[in-house]
């Protein structure tokens, strides 16, 4: 018999296919869609108005509140920041300039709360705390009322309010400055 060449059969090839990178970047687009969600969501900023505080009172209203909690913030140029205590018209500190810095307005409104707590505390009411009013003025840029938002923040500052009116004294004080 004759040697004849054996017939070369081919291999046979797994049908098998490795799905393990296309699990990986399956997981990967999740992860990406979920965090482009997250980041498209609108960032809100809560404003709450106190309707069943019978110690908070109301600001223009028939009601007093004890002008020795109230701090006013008036927001002017240049990042300019003047402060004072009690009302424009009789005021417990004289008005006085601070800056955004850490040393300036945070170190004002810690030191203010605290004069505030003391206070309440001597009245037999340990729960009143600071009360602020800020006042941006038109010329004031939106990065500082944000600031300002900030520090009410990390300061756990629970009443404050926005206001954009502006007494007549108020004016006269920037205008001076």
């Amino acid at each position: 018999m004759q040697n004849l060449p054996k017939k070369v059969r081919s291999k046979k090839l797994s049908t098998r296919v490795d799905l393990t990178a296309m699990v990986s970047v399956s997981f990967l687009l999740i992860i990406f869609f979920m965090v482009t969600i997250e980041l498209a969501k609108p960032k809100v900023l809560e404003y709450g108005m106190y309707r069943d505080c019978d110690d908070c009172g109301e600001y223009f209203g028939s009601r007093h509140i004890d002008e020795n909690r109230i701090l006013t913030i008036l927001l002017d140029e240049n990042d300019e920041i003047v402060t004072y205590s009690g009302l424009i018209n009789f005021p417990i500190e004289t008005p006085k300039k601070v800056n955004y810095n850490k040393n300036g307005i945070r170190k004002e409104l810690i030191r203010k709360s605290q004069i505030v707590l003391e206070y309440s505390k001597n009245l037999g009411k340990p729960k009143n705390g600071l009360i602020v009013i800020i006042k941006p003025t038109q010329k004031s840029n939106y990065g500082n009322l944000v600031n300002i938002l900030d520090e009410m923040k990390i300061l756990n500052i629970q009443n404050y309010s926005i206001l954009n009116e502006f007494t007549s004294e108020e004016e006269k004080l920037l205008a001076s400055r």
